[in-house]
């Protein structure tokens, strides 16, 4: 995955909470080699009857009760209210040996409100992203579907509750802030590099056997063990961004278990890492110039004078009311929250319009908040995590040499965000401790029920095009695709009557809608 990857839900609050002046509490911090990725991910090669997907598994797992009871208020996050309830499941270490080792993987849910499907379960994004957390917050944006599910939500191995990793403390984070992300000189590309190493280290030293377990294989196996805990015959699932892959791999493995699964900001599971950078570049470039037409500017003009902006930020960063220093990374960092949703874009306005007049405190509390930086400056483990399991995913790892090639094709699509993307294929997962497993996903999935792809022409995290690839992988019968002509990650509940009427229609009373529909 590339640096920016995230869920809506989990921005949106980000940008309220940088209005306010904060970070929130907890959540992943920025960790110098790269920050929360966004490009898609690299997923298994492997085929549905593969030994691990259709061995019997022993009843030590299948069998298991879950203990669901009241959910606990973490350092990270407060309890969630008295609808939902908190459970942990046990999976296997390593998922070649199911009756080896074993891990915890955290749950909650909200039971149904009416007469019930089954469970349906989410997936938020990331990856690395904090289900726990997130459901309860996205609850209310998806009552509805509560009529007929029981809401199921989880930590994905080596996140939050479920084994979580931190590869690094407070003090280095905020140290590798200092970190020049787009290096111009051998001693900044050299310190580049030896603080991504460094994190890897760090990862491995705090991870142990796990750090070789978290793939998007792993995960998804996990998912149909969820499934059979819960006594569900079919899989129901929402995935969003990092989700919709995690959706795909699933119905690859299983395709027999699919039952209506919704994909939402769809990751492009054609592309390897670096086209997923690039891919990733082209979004947010896209959605600077549809922000830079609303306020009148020509998008060519506005995109250079942020990109001046931010070079200059390269020599001398802007001082901040907090006394942190608003580096070019941390400057690019919060140019790309504000765009991941329409709503945000006058936050943008007012945080440029101080930067450019000597203020970088608005930039650098956008990138606080995206970072989950809290006003004490502790940093959470959002970006850890999502480190680990794209580094454990991603096969191709390009070099500095390698990198330094494809710089020019950065930089042609995007004058803001290309060389800051282009570097962070070379940084993110350099001299990383264990092989990358994959080049991309496989998501074909001959055989299955429908699955709906949902794809938004706005959306900068994960552009428009990675829709109709994705219906086209999964195979002729099984994607469908609808489109909604709208702004910013994720398409469902985002103020389309259309779309959301759609999305219910296929959950709640499994009606599939035309392949190609167009909600404007």
């Amino acid at each position: 995955m590339s640096r920016f990857t995230q869920w809506a839900a989990a921005v949106a609050a980000a940008v309220l909470l940088a209005e306010c002046g904060s970070g929130p509490s907890g959540g992943g911090g920025g960790t110098g080699g790269g920050g929360d990725k966004g490009k898609g991910r690299s997923s298994p090669a492997a085929s549905p009857d593969d030994a691990a997907g259709s061995r019997a598994l022993p009843a030590s797992l299948t069998a298991q009760r879950l203990d669901w009871g009241r959910c606990k208020t973490t350092s990270d996050s407060p309890a969630p209210g008295a609808d939902w309830q908190c459970a942990t499941l046990r999976a296997p270490l390593d998922w070649s040996r199911p009756d080896g080792e074993t891990i915890g993987i955290a749950l909650i849910r909200a039971k149904a409100t009416g007469e019930r499907t089954g469970s349906l379960l989410f997936n938020f994004g990331g990856p690395g992203g904090s289900g726990v957390a997130t459901l309860p917050a996205y609850g209310s944006a998806v009552g509805t579907l509560r009529q007929r599910y029981d809401l199921v939500s989880w930590d994905p191995r080596g996140v939050g509750a479920s084994e979580g990793i931190r590869c690094r403390d407070d003090r280095r984070i905020q140290a590798a802030e200092a970190i020049d992300a787009t290096p111009d000189t051998p001693a900044e590309e050299q310190a580049y590099l030896q603080d991504a190493a460094d994190f890897g280290r760090g990862c491995a030293k705090a991870a142990g056997k796990l750090l070789a377990h978290v793939s998007t294989t792993d995960t998804a196996r996990d998912m149909d063990l969820i499934r059979q805990v819960l006594g569900d015959r079919r899989m129901h699932y929402f995935g969003i961004s990092y989700g919709t892959e995690l959706g795909g791999v699933y119905a690859h493995l299983f395709p027999q278990h699919v039952g209506r699964l919704v994909l939402d900001a769809v990751v492009d599971p054609t592309a390897d890492s670096v086209g997923h950078a690039l891919n990733q570049t082209l979004g947010f470039q896209r959605a600077l110039d549809d922000y830079l037409k609303s306020t009148g500017e020509d998008p060519e003009q506005g995109s250079r004078r942020i990109a001046d902006l931010v070079e200059r930020l390269d020599a001398k960063p802007l001082p901040t009311s907090s006394g942190r220093k608003l580096t070019q990374s941390l400057a690019l960092t919060g140019v790309v929250v504000p765009l991941y949703s329409r709503n945000s874009w006058p936050t943008l306005t007012a945080a440029l319009g101080a930067a450019e007049k000597g203020d970088g405190s608005g930039l650098l509390s956008l990138a606080d908040a995206y970072n989950e930086r809290n006003a004490s400056g502790h940093y959470g483990t959002t970006t850890h995590a999502q480190r680990v399991i794209s580094c454990l995913d991603d096969k191709r790892r390009p070099t500095p040499a390698q990198t330094k090639k494809l710089l020019p094709r950065f930089e042609k699509i995007s004058p803001v965000f290309g060389d800051y993307m282009g570097w962070d294929t070379a940084g993110w997962c350099h001299d990383w401790p264990v092989a990358g497993q994959y080049d991309h996903p496989q998501v074909s999935a001959p055989g299955a029920a429908p699955i709906l792809v949902v794809g938004n022409t706005g959306d900068p995290a994960t552009p428009y095009e990675g829709a109709r690839k994705m219906a086209n992988e999964l195979g002729k019968g099984v994607g469908v695709e609808l489109t909604w002509k709208g702004e910013g990650h994720g398409a469902y509940g985002s103020g389309s009557d259309c779309v959301d009427s759609t999305v219910n229609a296929y959950l709640l009373h499994g009606t599939v809608p035309r392949d190609g529909k167009v909600c404007s």
